[in-house]
């Protein structure tokens, strides 16, 4: 097995399945310290990581505070609406003031396509991406594809579905980009409006009929539905778009009897999901929440031994 050997983690289309493989090993060994009374180790005792959010969270930034607590790191959480960033500092500054801080980890979110990479090339300490535009969100994609793994056994083979606004989703890119390269078949399915030109090149499937894409899956994740983001009339409405791409029981009865249904939230109720298939017995949406934990843990602690060179 490869060793880890990068100080960040930008993206999953920069890592080889072997690197991929090596996160979810180290996050399958973190996933008991959540089960134990005292849910600590000590691995980044002594550390600090910094949540830098500029974009609103709940799951993530909850989760990644959660994994940086249970290595026994120190945790500071910015609030870019009461910090100098409201006076104009640029993320470049707001990175390097945090450095001279002497923190350890940076976890970005930002709303601006390459500025989690823009400011790691800036810095020296670890930069971790949490979502960077419609660009990525490699550790959603991470933490999807180690409950896919957890409940089916294996990658290599499955068909996957995503299902949704993928135009606009980052979780569609980075899972895209990490099924693909661990040997799954990824179909992609939504309006002919929300499917990105060329995303043929990342080697998946294309379909606008949701049928197609639940018949032969062996799960599906199904994407929130950004109406905020609606800037043309040839958006979807909302009974229209439940009506021709909603997951539903209905629509499942022509699944595969173990098909496991994935959302990574905040779920859209009755809009692109049924409240019937979100709290079912196939659905897995609070075991990716709980799974997020190791996850993050593994990629903090990775990325910390990669900028020791370990």
């Amino acid at each position: 097995m490869s060793r880890w050997g990068q100080k960040d983690l930008l993206g999953l289309e920069y890592l080889t399945g072997e690197q991929i493989e090596h996160i979810l090993l180290t996050a399958d060994s973190f996933k008991e310290v959540s089960t134990r009374g005292v849910k600590k180790v000590p691995a980044l005792r002594g550390k600090t990581v910094v949540n830098l959010f500029y974009e609103p969270s709940t799951r993530t930034r909850i989760s990644f505070e959660i994994a940086a607590k249970r290595l026994s790191a120190d945790v500071i959480n910015i609030e870019t609406e009461t910090s100098s960033i409201r006076k104009g500092e640029t993320l470049i500054d707001t990175g390097l003031n945090i450095q001279a801080l002497k923190a350890d980890i940076i976890v970005v979110r930002h709303n601006a396509s390459g500025a989690a990479a823009m400011l790691a090339r800036r810095v020296d300490i670890s930069v971790i991406n949490a979502g960077d535009g419609w660009h990525e969100h490699p550790t959603q994609a991470l933490l999807d594809i180690f409950t896919i793994r957890q409940r089916l056994g294996r990658i290599q083979g499955l068909n996957i579905s995503i299902v949704g606004d993928i135009a606009h989703s980052r979780v569609a890119r980075s899972n895209i980009w990490g099924l693909t390269k661990l040997g799954a078949r990824v179909t992609v399915c939504a309006p002919k409006m929300l499917i990105p030109p060329g995303i043929e090149k990342m080697g998946v499937r294309i379909t606008d009929k949701i049928d197609n894409a639940i018949q032969e899956a062996d799960a599906i994740n199904v994407l929130r539905m950004q109406f905020e983001r609606d800037k043309t009339t040839a958006f979807p409405k909302q009974l229209e778009y439940f009506k021709n791409f909603a997951v539903t029981e209905e629509r499942l009865k022509r699944a595969k009897k173990d098909i496991i249904v994935m959302h990574p939230g905040p779920i859209n109720r009755g809009i692109e999901i049924s409240s019937e298939v979100a709290d079912g017995c196939r659905s897995v949406i609070l075991e990716q929440v709980t799974n997020g934990i190791a996850v993050r843990m593994a990629v903090l602690f990775l990325a910390w031994q990669g900028r020791r060179g370990l």
